[in-house]
């Protein structure tokens, strides 16, 4: 991992397995299933839904300030606790999870490298048992938007033909389909990508056992094919910012990029967003 820019926010299944009696360390399970967390999860690990515990249930946004705190302190985690995430299918949504922690300025966050995948590929023990905590009395010091895209900052940044990553299938990106591959139900009126955007699936950026590619492998992709350079001003989106929060974290550690925004808004905002530009092959 030395290789990468930021080494220091991946650890690996051993590092997770020695640290898991640590009173500092929470270790978080999100998944895009949200069952797997009931069949089993690593010991001492806490739940976060992304979809009920992260998401506004009314407006189309992240909880307020007040209920990330409500939720971190339940759940047992300080302001200066070391919460590493993992979860299902190459880290999708735990590197979400991530990105949302960061989003409200939680310092101390990790991700382990191969996630769910690679702790059950190692025969690794699982338990049903569910933690219980005391609470903390967590407090949100800063809201960091400066890693958020909304819609008006992705029409200027397309205006100055400045760099943005699809991270979505390449139907996706080509209009062919107007939603993700077996989720018919999340589509957009429109198909296609914003003008100007390269295509880079965000499962890219990982090998078969789920752990991140060699930052040689990720600047051959981002860097090399892509035209990507540092110092260029990113944003990224998918479908509703979860696989673009991936790439996201890909960019701004792995590869060390300073200026890197995830839309979160993405496709289901702007394929059904009026008179916005639509691209297609």
């Amino acid at each position: 991992m030395t290789e990468y820019v930021h080494p220091e926010v991946l650890v690996s299944t051993d590092w997770v397995s020695g640290h898991l009696s640590d009173p500092n360390i929470k270790v978080v399970e999100s998944d895009e299933d949200v069952l797997l967390y009931e069949v089993g999860h690593v010991e001492g690990a806490v739940k976060i839904d992304w979809q009920t515990d992260l998401q506004d249930q009314l407006v189309r946004d992240y909880i307020d300030r007040t209920k990330f705190e409500k939720l971190l302190s339940e759940k047992g985690i300080a302001n200066d606790t070391t919460v590493v995430f993992y979860g299902d299918k190459n880290n999708w949504w735990a590197c979400y999870a991530y990105w949302v922690f960061k989003l409200f300025g939680h310092e101390k966050a990790l991700v382990m490298d191969g996630g769910r995948q690679k702790w059950v590929a190692e025969g690794r023990p699982f338990t049903k048992d569910v933690p219980d905590y005391p609470k903390t009395a967590y407090k949100v010091s800063r809201v960091d938007e400066s890693i958020r895209a909304f819609r008006d900052d992705v029409v200027k940044h397309m205006e100055a033909k400045k760099p943005l990553i699809d991270v979505r299938s390449p139907k996706e990106f080509t209009g062919e389909l107007l939603h993700m591959e077996a989720y018919p139900q999340e589509g957009a009126l429109r198909g296609g990508h914003i003008p100007g955007a390269k295509n880079v699936p965000w499962a890219t950026a990982v090998k078969e056992d789920g752990t991140f590619k060699s930052a040689d492998d990720l600047k051959a992709i981002y860097m090399d094919d892509k035209g990507l350079k540092k110092g260029d001003d990113v944003i990224a989106y998918c479908r509703i910012g979860e696989r673009s929060s991936h790439t996201w974290f890909v960019l701004t550690y792995l590869l060390g990029f300073d200026n890197v925004r995830n839309y979160d808004g993405s496709w289901t905002e702007w394929g059904n967003l009026v008179k916005a530009p639509i691209e297609k092959p």
